[in-house]
């Protein structure tokens, strides 16, 4: 492995770690509570259709086959609660590559060294995408061993395909967060556009099939190829996860080529 990436994933340890285990947490918990709904049925459907206004259940999955196991594991992990917190952990990590470092005056010394600039991008790049596949690693094995005592039903497979788009997900708002860092050198700016990419690009495509002007728009979101082909059910959509590869690969290209071309002040 790479001296740069060693040493970028050494720095990048106490975050990688507090976002599993967070994230480790949070659907270890949610998903303790499955057996006590799928015991009863019909109450915590009524009862998850009643809560929520049918706008709200959109964005939320439907919620209408919650208390099975596919359905619970759409709602709950798939959905929304945890692509959020893992797109938080990517963009902050991605952060971390270009632009917090240059707001810090600690970029500077790194660029002294014979240290090739697109080197430089590339494996920070590397170390972040190592680091969110640790976190996707752990939070699969959590789900798989939970999913497991509760009996939630689903065959590895599929989780493994719908864990697999998940990770291909964070991994572009991470590399998104690089690039608007690589070329602006501002980590508030790269956290500003990432950040909105991603809530309107999920508010876009969960109303896509309900609100015929946004079904155009919802293929320019990455949520649409992250869920459009139902993982949970079908298992791995190939072409849907290759797009999202190659918009990863242009963002990266984008950052490697801007931040070769910027004045840094070096």
């Amino acid at each position: 492995m790479p001296t740069l990436v060693r040493k970028t994933l050494r720095d990048y340890r106490r975050a990688i770690i507090g976002w599993a285990v967070g994230i480790c947490v949070f659907v270890g918990l949610y998903t303790s509570f499955f057996p006590q709904m799928h015991a009863n049925p019909d109450f915590y459907s009524q009862a998850a259709i009643a809560k929520y206004p049918d706008s709200v259940r959109k964005l939320m999955g439907g919620l209408e086959n919650i208390t099975s196991g596919v359905g619970f594991l759409q709602a709950v992990v798939y959905q929304l609660l945890v692509p959020l917190l893992f797109i938080m952990c990517a963009v902050i990590l991605g952060n971390k590559a270009i632009a917090a470092p240059e707001e810090s005056g600690t970029l500077e010394l790194t660029l002294t060294l014979p240290l090739d600039r697109k080197r430089l991008v590339l494996e920070r790049f590397a170390a972040l995408a190592i680091g969110l596949l640790g976190v996707a690693i752990a939070s699969l094995a959590v789900i798989v061993v939970l999913g497991s005592a509760v009996d939630l039903g689903v065959p590895f497979g599929r989780i493994l395909a719908a864990h697999t788009g998940l990770y291909l997900l964070v991994l572009l708002f991470g590399a998104l967060a690089v690039a608007v860092g690589a070329a602006t050198g501002r980590k508030a700016l790269a956290m500003s556009v990432a950040g909105a990419y991603a809530v309107a690009g999920y508010v876009v495509n969960a109303l896509a099939a309900d609100v015929e002007a946004m079904r155009w728009l919802s293929r320019l979101s990455p949520f649409h190829y992250y869920s459009e082909g139902n993982p949970l059910v079908n298992g791995f959509p190939v072409g849907d996860y290759l797009v999202l590869l190659a918009a990863t690969a242009v963002l990266v290209l984008t950052s490697v080529l801007s931040f070769d071309r910027r004045d840094v002040g070096v």
